[in-house]
């Protein structure tokens, strides 16, 4: 299986787009769990990366119905969005498509309402953050 990664460019810096979707974020009755700055950790080691920032976030009521379906399923959530820098200073939110939850876990039917609006509020999400 091969995930489906959705990658959407930003008009913004790595920190500017993962600001404005940490923002985005709590309105939509959704939480930030944790926020990495891999490049920061990076630099405390010794090494350089370009700037990379990783937003987790979710809402135990979207997650909690994809575990009770097949609980390996939280092993890819809460959900994951990875803002980064590529070699030509282009900017990127990159984030594995929903869809890859539901073959990764055999996720049934029961998971598919929680799913179709995951898939489209992250979508929403995303392409706001890029660009607002």
């Amino acid at each position: 299986m091969k995930d489906q990664l959705v990658a959407v460019p930003s008009e913004k810096s790595v920190i500017d787009t993962a600001d404005s979707l940490a923002k985005l974020i709590e309105p939509s009755g959704l939480r930030v769990f944790a926020r990495i700055d891999h490049a920061a950790n990076a630099a405390d080691a010794g090494l350089d990366l370009r700037p990379t920032e990783l937003l987790i976030f979710g809402h135990p009521m979207g997650g909690t119905p994809l575990m009770q379906d097949r609980q390996t399923a939280g092993l890819d959530l809460p959900f994951k969005a990875l803002i980064w820098e590529d070699e030509n200073a282009r900017v990127w939110l990159t984030y594995a498509g929903p869809e890859h939850l539901v073959e990764r876990h055999s996720l049934g039917a029961s998971s598919a309402p929680v799913m179709a609006a995951i898939k489209e509020g992250v979508a929403n999400l995303a392409g706001r953050a890029c660009r607002d």
